[in-house]
């Protein structure tokens, strides 16, 4: 691990970065151009102190899942990535693979949808980043442990994966991730990411069990979907899934029609969001 390196190419890549690049307000002046320490280290999900110590050359080594986060808080582009990788002394995630690196511009996008709840996912339902509204909706996943990160695993293993749709909706989403999942096996038959999903989940969900035998196959890409929350109520939005080249991400966009309840309640989502009120169910 070069720290001396590592150090320098985190504070130019912080330095660079405007609080609207990423989503964030610009605040108070600002005595040096680019984002706080303590804002990237939120970004990333890590404590200010840890990331502190990083920028000082004096952190531990970072694991592989802390250096993702990283290269999503800075932006960085797959071969910046790369390189985040090799100064800490291990080997890029391949390239080939489903990454959980998200690209600089579809970030872009996401942090400047203000008014609508917004989600990046991989295909398999793994929750990569979302804006300010859409943890307002749903939680912040990023927060929650690695494994109760993606959608589908939440959903059938775990019950407050459901809390957030109405009781009468939650069978027709169940169709819909099992029907989804199966498209995207299907595609990707040489890769052990979705094969060990369904293998767990046919396991450890009889529910789901059922579903994947009754071989539906639908790739989601609009739905209008009901969601319960605990302050403004109900909402009926529409979701439009955008996807990328090769189908690996999904930008999931949730918007209410204007002159609507719905779309009255999303706005006041907006005033109190930033609130410590927000349900701890699925985000999806």
């Amino acid at each position: 691990m070069n720290r001396t390196e590592l150090a320098d190419f985190l504070r130019r890549g912080r330095a660079r970065l405007d609080p609207s690049d990423v989503g964030l307000a610009p605040g108070a002046r600002r005595r040096t151009p680019g984002l706080r320490r303590e804002e990237v280290a939120s970004l990333a999900g890590m404590s200010a102190d840890y990331y502190t110590r990083l920028e000082q050359s004096r952190g531990p080594r970072p694991s592989r899942q802390m250096l993702t986060a990283l290269a999503r808080a800075l932006r960085l582009t797959d071969d910046e990535r790369d390189h985040l990788f090799h100064l800490a002394g291990e080997d890029p995630p391949r390239r080939e693979a489903a990454c959980a690196h998200v690209r600089p511009g579809l970030l872009l996008v996401l942090d400047r949808l203000h008014d609508a709840p917004a989600l990046v996912v991989t295909d398999c339902g793994e929750v990569l980043a979302q804006n300010a509204l859409s943890r307002a909706l749903s939680g912040d996943v990023l927060a929650r442990p690695p494994r109760q990160r993606n959608l589908v695993r939440r959903f059938f293993l775990d019950p407050a994966g459901r809390e957030l749709f109405p009781p009468q909706d939650v069978p027709e989403h169940a169709r819909v991730h099992v029907a989804n999942l199966r498209a995207v096996a299907a595609a990707r038959p040489d890769d052990p990411e979705p094969a060990a999903l369904v293998a767990e989940l046919r396991s450890a969900s009889e529910e789901f069990a059922r579903l994947w035998d009754e071989h539906e196959v639908a790739v989601r890409r609009f739905a209008t979907k009901r969601f319960r929350h605990p302050v403004v109520g109900l909402l009926e939005l529409d979701c439009e899934v955008l996807l990328t080249d090769d189908h690996r991400h999904q930008l999931v966009l949730h918007t209410a029609r204007p002159g609507t309840e719905s779309y009255e309640r999303l706005q006041l989502l907006r005033v109190v969001g930033t609130q410590d009120m927000t349900p701890q169910g699925a985000a999806g």
